[in-house]
């Protein structure tokens, strides 16, 4: 029951929140095109790397699974 309550509070109950560092908001405002391109690398490559380990374990499960199976 506490799980419940504690999900629909957080989804009805959100908080705005601006998560930027000054420092990567200080690059980007300066206008500097590469080094904002180079952030915007770098974040897409951190947002990256989670999804392929978890295809990557995926796979080896599914694998795994067949295998057993077989």
């Amino acid at each position: 029951m506490m799980k419940k309550a504690i999900l629909l509070f957080t989804l009805f109950f959100v908080i705005d929140a601006n998560a930027q560092c000054a420092m990567c908001k200080a690059v980007v405002e300066n206008g500097d095109v590469d080094m904002a391109e180079g952030i915007n690398s770098g974040i897409t490559y951190l947002m990256a790397i989670p999804y392929l380990l978890v295809a990557f374990f995926a796979y080896i499960l599914f694998r795994y699974k067949k295998k057993v199976k077989n």
